[in-house]
């Protein structure tokens, strides 16, 4: 996926990190899997998102790929 791709929020976010405004996260993959689980634990989230967002939390932790 392109970061053209995504909604105008993201882009935005990617805009100010690639700028220096905000800062980066070397490890972008334990950011990601944390933010995921708050969104798959948040029972106030309708359960299609949660569903969603616990999906692709389980393939990064079975991915290959870890943060150094």
């Amino acid at each position: 996926m392109k970061v053209y791709d995504c909604c105008a929020l993201i882009r935005q976010r990617y805009a100010e990190i690639g700028s220096g405004e905000q800062g980066y996260i070397p490890q972008a993959i334990t950011c990601a899997i944390k933010t995921l689980n708050a969104v798959a634990s948040d029972e106030t989230i309708s359960d299609e998102l949660r569903e969603q967002a616990a999906f692709a939390a389980a393939n990064l932790l079975i991915s290959d790929h870890e943060d150094a």
